[in-house]
C-alpha cells in the first residue's frame, strides 16, 4: 500500500498501526494539502457484504460527530476490493503506549485524560452513538496534550461471527462491560464501565481482570470482584477511587447515569475538600450470574422425599410428623377430613391448564402449517412495486426498510432483499434495503465570499472544478467576490453530478481617463459626467498658475496620485482637479517694444518674434510682413527672480535678442526696447542714351532668359 494513491487523492506514506479488523496508514491528501490517517479494512473481510455495509454505515454515523476530543472522519470510500476510512491524523501516541511506558500515571494527568474522554463520550451519546470499544488503544494523545477518541461506531460493525477473528475481540475483552460479555444490548453505561477500567489501568499499571482465555476474562467481568485501586496504588485519593468503583459496578443502574455526570465528578475530585471523602457504599445487588457461596446442608436435617408427602399433609403445620399409633385429637380430625379437597383443586387446575396448552399447541401447529410460496426477486424495482409483489404472494415487508446512500442506484430502488431465490411460508417477513440515491450535501451560503475559497470548499466535497461555472459581472464589490449562486443556499445537491453556478464581481467597469489639462472647468465637468466619473466640489482646488489661464485645469488626480490621460479607471471613481485662478499676485506683465525696419528700405521683409518668460520658452509672438519701420509690442509675464528674453528674426535671419530682469521691470530701471534698422538702397547712375540702352537691354534679356536666347539662335539656324 505504501506509495499507492488511494482514490486518486490519498498518497500512502507509511504504516502507523493496525488491529484485528484494519490497518492504519499515514497519508497525504494531495487535494487539500494535509496529512490524514487512512484506515484500510483487512482483506479477510472484503467479501463479507453484511460486515462491509455495517462498517460503512457506522463510519458515516461517526462522521456526524464534531468535537475537539473526537477524531474527525473526513471520507469513506472504496477502490476495487479496498475499503477505507479517511480521518484526522493526530501527531502523538496512543494511551496504551503511554501506559506501557510510564504507568502508573500521576493522578492529575490520569484525571485530565479521563475528563476529556468523558467529554467526547457525552457528545457521542447525545448524538445516539455508543462507542462500545473504549480502550487505551483507541485513545490518542496529541503532542499538544489534546485527547482524541477514535474508532467511533466501528465496534458496532463487529458481529458475533467475528469473535473468532484474532484480535477483534481478544484485544478488547479486558474492557468489556458485564452486559457486553453477556451478549445483550449495550447502552451508554457500557462505555462508562470501559472508561472505569481505563482509569484503573492508568493509575495501577494493571488490568482489573486477567485470565488464560477471553472467555475466562469475560466470566470474571460477570462473576468476580476486582482488587480495590488503593490497595494496588496507595497514592490514589479516595475521591478518585470512588469514581472508579462507581463506573465499574456490574449493575448498570449503580453506575453514573450519563457521561456528563461522570465528567462533573472528575472535574471536582481533586479539590482539597474531596480528597479524603468517605468510601462510596452501594446497596447489595444480587445478580444470578455472580458466583455466590451457598451454606452447606447439615446431615441431621431431613430431606424432602415424595414418600413423606402424606405425612406432611397430615401434619398440623409443625415440622414434627405424627408417630405410628399416635392418638388423633378432635382438633386434628378436622384438617384430616378436608385434606382431600386440596389435591382435587390442584388436579382440576392442572387439567384445565393441560387442556389450554393442548388447544394452544394445536392452534400454533395450524398457524405454522401454512402454504409455501416462492419469494419474488424484487431487487432493481421501486420500493412500492416491491411491496406490491411481495404482499401479492402473502409475504410481509419489515418496517422500516433499511435505506442507504448509493451513487449508482437511483433513489427508492431496492438494492437488496434478505431472502431470495427460495420458498417461504406465507406471512414471512422480508427485509428490504432501499437506495436513498447519492448522498446529497446541503449547499452553503457563498454569496459575499471570494470565489477561490468557494472552489476549494466545493472541490473538497467532491464537486469537480469543471462543474463550477463562473460568470463575470461589473459591480461595486471587490473583484472575485461572489454576487449570486445557483442552486441557492440550503438546497441539497449531488456532488457527483450537479453543477454550481456563480456570478462573480470583476469590479467596477473601467474607462480611459481623458486629458483634462488646460481644459476649461465647465467642459471638464461635462466630460467626466459622461464617463460616469465623479467630481465633487470638495475635490476641486484652486491654485495660481503662470502656465494656464484662469478656470483652466492644471492637474488631474485619483486619490493622491496624478493620473495620466489614457490610464484605465473604474466608473464611479472620484477625480480630483486643480484649477488655475490666473497669474500669481507677484507676477508682472511687461510690454517690450521692438522697432524694426525692412532689410532694404523700400522693400518688404518678414519679421518673427520669439520670447521666453514665466509662461514658457520660445513662445512665438507671431510673424508679420513689413514694408517700413514699425513698432511691435511684445507682452511678457515675469516671475520673481526670472529673466524675460525677446528674440527677433528678419527674413529668417537672427537679428538680435534682448533680456530684462524682473527686478528692473519692477523698479522701472531698464533699457529701452529693441531697435533693428534696415539698409539704404544703392545710389542710381546716369541713364544711358537710347542708342546705348537697346543693346544693354538685349544683354539683360539674354542673361535672364536663356531659353529665349536659345530659341532665337535656333530660329536663326
Amino acid at each position: 500500500m505504501i506509495g499507492h494513491d488511494l482514490g486518486g487523492r490519498y498518497e500512502i506514506l507509511s504504516r502507523v498501526g493496525g488491529g484485528g479488523m484494519a490497518l492504519v496508514y499515514k497519508a497525504h491528501d494531495v487535494l487539500l494539502n494535509r496529512n490524514v490517517a487512512v484506515k484500510v479494512l483487512r482483506q479477510q473481510f472484503v467479501n463479507d457484504e453484511e460486515f462491509i455495509r455495517r462498517f460503512r454505515r457506522e463510519a458515516q454515523s461517526a462522521a456526524a460527530l464534531s468535537h475537539p476530543n473526537v477524531v474527525s472522519i473526513y471520507d469513506v470510500g472504496q477502490e476495487d476490493d479496498t475499503h477505507y476510512i479517511v480521518m484526522e491524523y493526530v501527531e502523538g501516541h496512543n494511551l496504551n503506549e503511554i501506559i506501557q511506558e510510564r504507568a502508573p500515571l500521576q493522578v492529575q494527568e490520569a484525571v485530565r485524560i479521563a475528563a476529556q474522554i468523558c467529554d467526547a463520550l457525552d457528545h457521542a451519546h447525545q448524538n445516539h452513538i455508543i462507542h462500545r470499544d473504549i480502550k487505551p488503544h483507541n485513545i490518542l494523545i496529541g503532542n499538544n496534550g489534546r485527547v482524541k477518541v477514535t474508532d467511533f461506531g466501528i465496534a458496532r460493525a463487529v458481529t458475533s461471527s467475528t469473535i473468532t477473528h484474532t484480535g477483534s475481540v481478544v484485544g478488547s475483552v479486558h474492557y468489556f462491560s458485564p452486559e457486553h460479555a453477556k451478549g445483550i444490548n449495550t447502552g451508554e453505561k457500557s462505555d462508562l464501565y470501559s472508561l472505569g477500567i481505563v482509569i484503573y489501568q492508568m493509575l495501577t499499571a494493571k488490568l482489573p481482570f486477567l485470565g488464560e482465555s477471553p472467555i475466562s476474562v469475560a466470566l470474571k467481568h460477570l462473576q468476580e470482584s476486582f482488587e480495590d485501586p488503593r490497595l494496588v496504588n496507595p497514592h490514589i485519593p479516595q475521591s478518585v477511587e470512588n469514581i472508579i468503583l462507581k463506573a465499574m459496578r456490574k449493575n448498570p443502574a449503580e453506575r453514573y447515569a450519563t457521561a456528563r455526570d461522570m465528567q462533573e465528578d472528575l472535574d471536582t475530585c481533586l479539590l482539597e475538600e474531596r480528597l479524603n471523602e468517605p468510601p462510596i457504599v452501594f446497596q447489595t445487588f444480587n445478580d444470578l450470574d455472580e458466583t455466590k457461596v451457598m451454606p452447606a446442608i447439615r446431615s441431621d436435617e431431613p430431606m424432602y422425599r415424595p414418600e413423606n408427602k402424606q405425612q406432611d399433609i397430615r401434619s398440623s403445620g409443625g415440622n414434627k410428623p405424627s408417630g405410628a399409633g399416635a392418638a388423633v385429637s378432635p382438633a386434628e380430625a378436622s384438617p384430616q377430613r378436608s385434606s382431600w379437597r386440596k389435591p382435587l383443586i390442584v388436579a382440576g387446575i392442572t387439567l384445565v391448564l393441560l387442556f389450554l396448552l393442548i388447544m394452544g399447541f394445536r392452534w400454533l401447529l395450524k398457524q405454522l402449517d401454512t402454504e409455501e410460496v416462492k419469494i419474488p426477486y424484487v431487487v432493481g424495482i421501486t420500493e412500492t412495486e416491491a411491496r406490491e409483489k411481495l404482499e401479492a404472494e402473502g409475504l410481509r415487508v419489515e418496517d422500516p426498510v433499511t435505506r442507504e446512500f448509493s451513487k449508482d442506484i437511483p433513489k427508492d430502488i431496492v438494492m437488496e432483499q434478505s431472502k431470495k431465490n427460495m420458498n417461504a411460508k406465507k406471512g414471512t417477513t422480508i427485509q428490504l434495503t432501499v437506495s436513498d440515491g447519492p448522498e446529497l450535501k446541503e449547499l452553503k451560503q457563498y454569496v459575499g465570499r471570494l470565489l477561490q475559497e468557494a472552489k476549494d470548499e466545493l472541490t473538497g466535497l467532491g464537486i469537480s472544478e469543471d462543474r463550477i461555472k463562473v460568470k463575470q459581472e461589473f459591480s461595486e464589490e471587490e473583484p472575485g467576490t461572489i454576487l449570486s449562486q445557483s442552486p441557492e443556499r440550503g438546497e441539497m445537491i449531488n456532488p457527483e453530478t450537479d453543477e454550481i453556478n456563480f456570478v462573480v464581481s470583476q469590479g467596477r467597469e473601467q474607462v480611459k481617463m481623458p486629458d483634462l489639462i488646460d481644459m476649461k472647468l465647465s467642459n471638464a465637468r461635462t466630460l467626466l459626467s459622461s464617463l460616469e466619473l465623479v467630481l465633487e466640489e470638495s475635490d476641486i482646488s484652486y491654485v495660481p498658475s503662470y502656465l494656464h489661464k484662469k478656470d483652466h485645469i492644471t492637474l488631474q488626480e485619483v486619490g493622491d496620485k496624478e493620473i495620466l490621460p489614457g490610464e484605465m479607471v473604474a466608473k464611479g471613481t472620484n477625480v480630483k482637479l486643480k484649477v488655475s485662478t490666473g497669474l500669481p499676485a507677484d507676477a508682472i506683465s511687461y510690454v517690450f517694444t521692438v522697432r524694426i525696419s525692412p532689410a532694404v528700405s523700400g522693400k518688404s521683409s518678414k519679421v518673427q518674434i520669439l520670447y521666453s518668460d514665466a509662461t514658457g520658452e520660445n513662445i512665438d509672438a507671431g510673424t508679420q510682413t513689413i514694408s517700413g519701420t514699425v513698432d511691435i509690442p511684445v507682452t511678457v509675464i515675469m516671475a520673481p527672480d526670472t529673466v524675460a528674453r525677446v528674440s527677433v528674426l528678419r527674413d529668417g535671419n537672427f537679428m538680435d535678442i534682448k533680456e530684462i530682469r524682473y527686478e528692473d521691470a519692477l523698479s522701472g530701471n531698464h533699457s529701452p526696447g529693441l531697435e533693428i534698422p534696415g539698409q539704404e538702397p544703392p545710389p542710381q547712375t546716369e541713364e544711358p542714351s537710347q542708342e546705348e540702352e537697346q543693346p544693354a537691354q538685349a544683354e539683360v534679356n539674354g542673361d535672364n532668359d536663356e531659353n529665349g536666347s536659345e530659341q532665337g539662335n535656333g530660329n536663326e539656324g
